[in-house]
């Protein structure tokens, strides 16, 4: 045998490393697991080994996911905010992607009415009266008051008792963490020099930060696969009961949506379709298996930056500010048509002027629920508006699951298009990744493949 085929590695087919390829597989495996679970007994209420498997893989990555969310929101905005202390069109820019926020919140919501009015989803449903719900109503109060943060990391402890059994969940409010970020930002940037080694400490952390969100990423196919599946075995395809007719005109209005206004929109703003497609798609596909904006931020967050060619400085802003805030399919298309259904079940006429509280409290109130439990409190927000029945929010609990997948990835296509519309508007944006042929991974970790190149360059001029 020779030297070199002693020494000859080998190495998988490109196809197999593929992260795209790698998410499909982890879909369709997800869903073959999920079916197996359910053909062997597997229930919501009491899982067999597969199920519970299941269930464990996808809830400890979606875990991972928002584990990284606050410090990266955190460091990422303080860093930032120096780096838009350069930049001079910096308020501009701000009320732009507030603008855009609204623009296409409103196509959607005109989209969710005209379906509501036109398919009917409410009529001729069969169901008896939806028991009462108990619900969190939101309002703009709350919101105003959900910006003064409660400690210095925005977080709120839970105790619940359940058996005897005492536990305390932790979470945290990404709008709070916001404040914070941009308040100590601002003062980092009035206290000037003396500030220098806080703000170089933030921007060396959120490399560190950036490097284990990597990583999660890279755990992406698996938690798909966890996640998938174990909607599968807890709801299954016949969830959806004599409501199917609501879930199709859900999923037709965001396909809609997904499909037809955001590639106008790009198109418009003389930008290739396929590639803003090629570049959210990663994100796209995590949102829709993973159900949660803010766990798929970190991911959006990427690929507007890496894929979409948007500026670091402005996705660090926009992104975040999106997951909390725009939400075209919770808080547009989802209210709209839900709204229009709760009426059509109960018989409830609405007019022009009902239509028209739909839009405003679609375009406007996703930001009263921000860092609540998103299109639950944005439709008891709509109906409590409109004077409907709040048991219509308890009747389509049952098929939320089954729903919310669409929305998720409908809001984070979203989330990741209007900085980049507001960023090619400005003249911000950078074409070349924008336009980059997307080979092999579309999810490469580029700042690695950039410290290679740049050792392999250190290289090559120290031996000339």
């Amino acid at each position: 045998m020779s030297t070199t085929d002693s020494t000859r590695t080998h190495r998988l087919p490109s196809w197999l490393t593929n992260f795209g390829f790698q998410i499909i597989a982890g879909l369709v495996l997800g869903i073959i697991l999920g079916l197996i679970a359910v053909a062997t007994g597997s229930t919501k209420d009491n899982p067999n080994g597969l199920g519970a498997t299941l269930q464990v893989i996808g809830s400890n990555y979606v875990k991972l996911l928002i584990a990284a969310v606050p410090p990266l929101v955190f460091l990422a905005v303080v860093a930032s905010i120096s780096n838009l202390a350069k930049v001079t069109n910096a308020a501009r820019l701000a009320w732009k992607t507030l603008m855009w926020f609204a623009i296409t919140a409103a196509i959607a919501v005109v989209i969710g009415i005209l379906l509501g009015v036109i398919v009917k989803p409410g009529e001729g449903t069969g169901h008896l009266q939806a028991q009462e719900t108990s619900g969190h109503t939101g309002s703009w109060w709350a919101f105003l008051e959900g910006l003064i943060p409660s400690n210095f990391l925005g977080l709120a402890a839970d105790t619940s008792t359940d058996g005897g059994e005492t536990t305390t969940s932790v979470s945290f409010n990404v709008l709070q963490i916001l404040v914070i970020s941009i308040a100590i930002g601002i003062a980092a940037l009035k206290v000037g020099k003396a500030a220098d080694g806080f703000v170089n400490f933030c921007k060396s952390a959120l490399k560190v930060v950036q490097k284990v969100l990597w990583w999660i990423i890279r755990l992406a196919p698996l938690g798909t696969l966890g996640l998938i599946g174990n909607a599968v075995a807890t709801y299954g395809w016949t969830s959806m009961g004599t409501l199917v007719k609501f879930v199709v005109t859900i999923y037709i209005g965001l396909a809609l949506v997904l499909f037809v206004v955001y590639p106008i929109l790009v198109k418009l703003h003389g930008l290739s379709i396929k590639q803003y497609f090629s570049g959210v798609w990663p994100a796209v596909q995590i949102g829709f298996v993973s159900r949660s904006s803010m766990g798929t931020m970190p991911v959006t967050q990427r690929v507007t930056e890496s894929n979409l060619g948007v500026p670091r400085a402005y996705a660090s802003f926009a992104v975040p500010l999106g997951s909390t805030t725009k939400m075209d399919g919770c808080a547009a298309i989802y209210p709209a048509v839900a709204a229009i259904f709760v009426a059509q079940f109960y018989g409830i006429d609405l007019n022009f002027v009902h239509y028209l509280l739909i839009m405003v409290v679609s375009v406007l109130g996703s930001a009263a629920t921000a860092g609540t439990t998103g299109a639950t409190v944005m439709l008891t927000l709509t109906l409590s508006t409109l004077g409907l029945p709040l048991d219509g929010v308890g009747l389509l609990l049952s098929i939320d699951p089954i729903i919310d997948m669409g929305r998720t990835a409908v809001n984070v296509a979203g989330q990741a298009l209007v900085p980049t519309l507001v960023s090619k508007h400005e003249g911000i944006l950078n074409l070349d990744v924008y336009n980059a042929k997307r080979e092999g991974d579309l999810f490469v970790d580029r700042e690695a493949e950039a410290e290679a190149e740049a050792i392999e360059d250190s290289k090559a001029t120290s031996n000339a």
